[in-house]
């Protein structure tokens, strides 16, 4: 698995717990770092990516997702809350929310990612973590914010 893809799978998961109640960003984070190079001892990232198939380089992406979704919550609820019509927020699956919140993310903030590839992601990942129809409804609600607002970086 791509180091990126396993990074956002492990943001999704954390941003969930978050999003419960259960675990602080940070208590959320540490429950999924990779076990094989726990905490940082000088070795350099790229040295450990190589070592450990790309597991830290994996958890550093996951850690500055999760850090940047939360920050930047509100102007992320708002963007989601303006695109889904008939839904509340907070009555959406927390897996599905958590997800969308990841993807609009990366929209506003990852200019290097084409926001085509974002959406791809997050289908997979509603569709891995979510109920049967969840890749749908991310995608719908992904696809109709794509169609009314710009965002910095490249479509495809």
């Amino acid at each position: 698995m791509k180091p990126r893809r396993k990074g956002r799978e492990l943001a999704a998961q954390a941003l969930y717990q978050c999003d419960l109640g259960t675990a602080s960003a940070e208590e959320a984070l540490e429950l999924f770092r990779p076990a094989e190079y726990g905490t940082t001892d000088g070795e350099a990232l790229e040295e450990k990516s190589v070592r450990d198939g790309g597991a830290a380089k994996s958890f550093a992406y996951a850690q500055e997702l999760v850090r940047g979704t939360l920050a930047h919550l509100d102007e992320i609820d708002e963007l989601i809350r303006g695109q889904a019509e008939h839904w509340r927020i907070e009555r959406m699956p927390a897996v599905d929310r958590n997800i969308l919140r990841l993807a609009v993310y990366e929209f506003l903030h990852e200019v290097d990612v084409p926001k085509l590839v974002i959406v791809d992601e997050a289908i997979e990942l509603a569709k891995k973590f979510g109920s049967e129809d969840s890749g749908r409804f991310v995608n719908g609600l992904l696809d109709g914010l794509l169609k009314k607002r710009s965002f910095p970086g490249v479509m495809s």
